[in-house]
């Protein structure tokens, strides 16, 4: 009899303990919430996180506060985040480096499973650029041209390990080309350089590009995602070309610390949900070239781990390490 009021003691203790931790993930939020940004303001993901932070404030009855920390191709953001309190009060502005950088650093500054996924809001395609005056106006034109002359096309791109290069060299090991890598310092340097003529092709968010496209500085051959982009209807995607499940797009989303309460995450999850499904942010980023696609934590999950394995092997047969 002993024994058992001992236990029955133990376990309304264990429940009494439990009791601070459940109030205070109901009480959550209860002060502004800091939304990290691993990439300097303007950029695309930058620009994604301002529009739909003033929303996720309002849906979660909180300020968030937008805090760009650059740096090593969106690691030290990524780290400062893995590093954070999980307490829900520091997020990060999820992004293509979570899953591109496992697979061209030897060692990182954080270790993936630090960070978890909460939602997926949607996606921005690559398109696939050539310079109008190259002669060159469709895929197979270019694959053709690069068979023919191995190694005197040239492509640029924002730098050595960006998804721009990853999904160029993903080309180059789905059409069995080789294309010569020419990096510039950032994307408008290497836009620059196409319509300047000084490379022959590259890959680019469509959002930064648009303009150039619709204007005919440059011209657009495919899109790099399953279905086509609402913003350039008539630009076929690189699986209507031939090219079998190359599907590519620099994907935006929300993650957390590990060990961050579930219900916190589930209350986000919630308010991402709700807000990808508002029109008017639906219509703001089909504007500007985004596509509005909300996958929950389970499956944002799995779509990052079909991401890692897709850069993991394109990164050993490409042969790309950066340290």
């Amino acid at each position: 009899m002993k024994l058992q009021r001992r236990q029955i003691l133990k376990g309304s203790g264990a429940a009494l303990l439990a009791l601070p931790l459940m109030a205070g993930a109901q009480a959550w939020p209860a002060r502004p919430i800091r939304l990290v940004v691993p990439f300097p303001p303007g950029g695309l993901i930058d620009t994604m996180a301002r529009l739909i932070g003033p929303r996720l404030a309002q849906e979660l009855g909180q300020p968030v506060v937008i805090e760009n920390k650059p740096g090593a191709g969106g690691n030290l953001g990524a780290a400062e985040v893995a590093r954070a309190t999980p307490d829900g009060y520091t997020l990060l502005m999820a992004s293509p480096p979570l899953t591109i950088s496992p697979a061209l650093f030897a060692t990182l500054p954080y270790r993936p499973e630090q960070i978890v996924p909460i939602g997926l809001i949607g996606r921005v395609p690559n398109v696939l650029l050539v310079n109008p005056k190259s002669g060159i106006n469709t895929v197979v034109e270019l694959i053709a041209r690069a068979k023919k002359t191995p190694g005197q096309l040239n492509y640029a791109s924002n730098g050595n390990g960006t998804s721009l290069h990853l999904s160029a060299e993903l080309f180059k090991t789905s059409t069995g080309t080789f294309i010569t890598h020419i990096p510039y310092r950032g994307a408008a340097q290497a836009v620059t350089g196409l319509m300047a003529g000084e490379v022959d092709l590259m890959f680019e968010n469509l959002p930064s590009v648009l303009g150039q496209i619709q204007g005919g500085g440059v011209k657009a051959l495919a899109v790099t995602t399953r279905q086509r982009s609402k913003a350039l209807p008539g630009v076929p995607t690189l699986i209507e070309t031939g090219l079998a499940d190359f599907d590519v797009s620099a994907w935006y989303g929300v993650a957390a610390p590990a060990g961050t309460p579930a219900a916190v995450l589930a209350r986000i999850e919630q308010a991402l949900d709700k807000l990808s499904r508002d029109p008017e942010i639906a219509r703001t980023m089909e504007s500007r070239g985004a596509e509005v696609g909300f996958l929950g934590a389970a499956q944002m999950s799995a779509f990052m781990a079909a991401d890692a394995i897709k850069w993991k092997r394109v990164a050993e047969f490409a042969k790309i390490t950066l340290g």
